[in-house]
């Protein structure tokens, strides 16, 4: 074969080829919306039966339970899962999974180094949070398919496995560190570039396409005194549903306002359908729906936490007054400040200054977060964990709410966050 003709040959080929590479690339762009969505609505099936995540755990180590040779194959297995992900626009869902608009990944996440400051955080606080956030992953991952969900991260290769085995190095690293009584090397940034793929989360808010940085709001429990009985002063209750309630779901019928006007009271049209837990001032009310734990200290000497348990199913409207929204809160007792969970029973018990609340049906529960802010003219950095959620979060891919502490009043609330930033850049810590 001459020259000429081989050249001849070989652009006919490369034409051909070109042409059945746009021909593929067209018909995935037009299929790759619906199949995505699809994709990050179904169970991970295989992690789920090959990490057995709810019973096959015996050890808290997720990483000494399986061989190599399965982390291995769990890895290629999302990595191919994720390569339509990673090279289309990931879809954004609502709290009822249902599609709201498309992103471009790497024009949010991409990849970065943390800068040369020390990571601020309480390290058994943390410690605590890590635990029991990858025990919600061992325990309720079948019940739970939510937190299967890839995420916006999956547009970084970034897989649940890889969530999972962040979560299993931290725990290491802490109790290795708090044994040895030293500072733990989690706050090192040097530490943390050297380990962990750091990636740079950019704010899209869909209103505000100048926004960069996330903003970073801050909530509380608050302590607030209550009443067993109904009184002048605490006459708006709390009510908690009964077993039963998922039977007919009666209470999916009322707005917040129907059940302030008494149709649970002695009298009321479904008296005897809820059990009261007790009775605050409105405000009282408004704050525990708010910040979903309440510590109430009862006039009888009594204190407790309660947390919100199941809503009504309206949907929660942004910019609307507290007391305007339709959306009502049923109660729980629970024995500490709790966070993400799909039942009351579920919930992820977490821990202030290092726990985050956060859209976990597009970013995902357990990722490991560090924020940076500027105060004083020196960087400052802090860790926390995203283990909570809330209805502000549905969806929400420019905002992180910080857990505070447990306060008096907000006046001593807003005493306490004048220290933290009301925007800040924030990075996902992956482990390498």
């Amino acid at each position: 074969m001459n020259i000429l003709s081989s050249s001849k040959f070989r652009f006919t080929v490369g034409c051909a080829a070109l042409l059945v590479a746009s021909l593929a690339s067209s018909h995935l762009y037009t299929q790759s919306k619906s199949k995505q969505l699809d994709q990050q609505n179904q169970p991970f099936t295989l992690l789920q039966s090959q990490i057995s995540l709810a019973s096959n755990f015996k050890s808290p180590f997720v990483a000494q339970e399986i061989s190599d040779e399965v982390i291995g194959k769990q890895n290629a297995f999302f990595s191919q899962q994720n390569l339509l992900a990673a090279s289309a626009p990931f879809a954004v869902v609502d709290e009822f999974k249902k599609y709201k608009f498309s992103i471009n990944g790497s024009q949010v996440v991409t990849p970065a180094k943390l800068p040369s400051s020390k990571v601020n955080f309480n390290q058994k606080d943390l410690l605590t949070v890590l635990v029991n956030t990858r025990k919600y992953f061992q325990t309720y991952s079948s019940e739970d398919p939510d937190i299967l969900r890839p995420g916006m991260l999956a547009t970084q290769g970034v897989t649940l496995p890889d969530v999972l085995n962040t979560l299993n190095f931290m725990i290491t690293v802490l109790k290795e560190d708090i044994a040895n009584n030293r500072v733990t090397r989690l706050q090192d940034s040097n530490f943390i570039n050297t380990n962990f793929r750091v990636i740079k989360w950019s704010a899209y808010n869909p209103k505000d396409k100048q926004q960069k940085q996330l903003r970073i709001t801050k909530y509380a429990v608050f302590t607030h005194p209550g009443s067993r009985q109904k009184t002048s002063t605490f006459n708006t209750p709390i009510y908690s549903l009964k077993e039963n309630a998922n039977n007919d779901k009666f209470y999916t019928r009322y707005t917040k306002q129907d059940v302030l006007s008494g149709i649970y009271e002695p009298g009321g049209r479904e008296f005897g359908k809820v059990t009261n837990l007790a009775y605050l001032t409105r405000n009282g009310l408004e704050e525990a729906i708010m910040e979903g734990t309440i510590l109430i200290n009862f006039t009888d000497g009594y204190k407790a936490f309660f947390n919100v348990d199941r809503n009504n199913g309206i949907s929660y409207i942004r910019g609307l007054k507290a007391t305007a929204q339709k959306r009502y809160w049923y109660f729980r007792e629970v024995d500490d400040i709790k966070g993400y969970g799909y039942k009351i029973d579920a919930k992820i018990s977490v821990k202030p200054g290092v726990t985050f609340a956060g859209d976990v049906l597009n970013i995902g529960l357990g990722k490991v977060v560090v924020i940076e802010h500027t105060q004083g003219g020196r960087k400052h950095l802090r860790m926390g964990v995203i283990a909570d959620t809330g209805g502000a979060f549905l969806p929400n891919l420019y905002q992180l709410d910080f857990l505070a502490g447990i306060f008096k009043n907000k006046q001593e609330f807003g005493q306490n966050i004048t220290q933290l930033p009301e925007y800040a850049t924030a990075y996902f810590l992956i482990k390498k």
